[in-house]
């Protein structure tokens, strides 16, 4: 496999390369188009730059962690892990994986082979086996949403990219989590085809920006949010200005949520 490349952090973040508080969490975020890793000391602090490799296809389970390894193996020392994923993962075990079980990722033919190797797959398990530390997984949205919220009433995380991700936390702390990527949003399309990548490339970003402005007045009609907060690597192509309760965050919240993955309580 090609190095990693590494990211300069977002200037906002500070200490970088401050001597480290632990424990030091290796915190992933797996997405459509790439896998980052950064490791973070117990103040949020990043130790190095981020780590980023292309995400390939197909893309089974254990070559996922094949690249999990290959990014550990260039990040300093660690006590802990998360990993943010990109679909439905109860207590480390993934119960889907809409971008992998396809041969090229999103919108390309389905794979039975691949299907049944992610089924109930355990990657918490198979990623502590893989990098010699505990392992917490979560759905990636809710992960970018821990580094984000306020802990204040009913706040909901969505996230524009190669798909569309979906969290919601009441009083901060983690509620049911909602598939929404796969609903019926209008006209037939899904919430992933309306304002997924694939579309925002068909039809241009300003009639992309429209779908999202009726995206968010779907989700607020559906959840009655306290705020609403849009990240993603495409929340960069929202323009003009948004209600009050609703904020554009930075895509690097997707690894930084990493250590409130370890704090996380799910609401009951």
């Amino acid at each position: 496999m090609p190095r990693a490349r590494t990211e300069t952090a977002a200037p906002a973040t500070p200490g970088k390369r401050a001597a480290s508080v632990r424990p030091v969490t290796l915190s992933f975020d797996v997405g459509g188009t790439g896998v980052k890793a950064e490791a973070l000391d117990a103040k949020g602090r990043p130790l190095d730059d981020r780590l980023r490799v292309p995400t390939p296809y197909p893309l089974p389970p254990t070559r996922l962690l094949e690249i999990f390894k290959q990014l550990a193996d260039q990040a300093p020392r660690f006590d802990r892990v998360s990993v943010g994923f990109p679909g439905v993962v109860r207590a480390g075990i993934v119960i889907s994986a809409p971008h992998f079980v396809r041969v090229g990722g999103e919108g390309t033919p389905l794979s039975r082979e691949l299907e049944a190797a992610w089924d109930h797959f355990d990657l918490a398990r198979g990623a502590q086996t893989a990098l010699g530390q505990p392992v917490r997984v979560g759905n990636d949205a809710e992960v970018q949403g821990m580094a984000v919220i306020q802990g204040r009433g009913l706040e909901v995380v969505i996230t524009l990219g190669t798909a569309f991700g979906s969290a919601v936390f009441n009083e901060g702390r983690l509620a049911v989590h909602l598939e929404l990527a796969h609903h019926p949003c209008h006209n037939g399309k899904t919430y992933s085809e309306y304002v997924g990548e694939a579309a925002r490339s068909r039809i241009g970003d300003t009639r992309w920006n429209r779908r999202v402005r009726r995206t968010i007045e779907l989700v607020r009609a559906l959840l009655f949010f306290d705020h609403l907060y849009v990240g993603g690597g495409n929340a960069s192509h929202v323009k003009g200005d948004l209600d009050p309760d609703v904020s554009l965050v930075d895509n690097a919240a997707g690894v930084l949520g990493g250590i409130k993955l370890w704090e996380a309580e799910r609401a009951g």
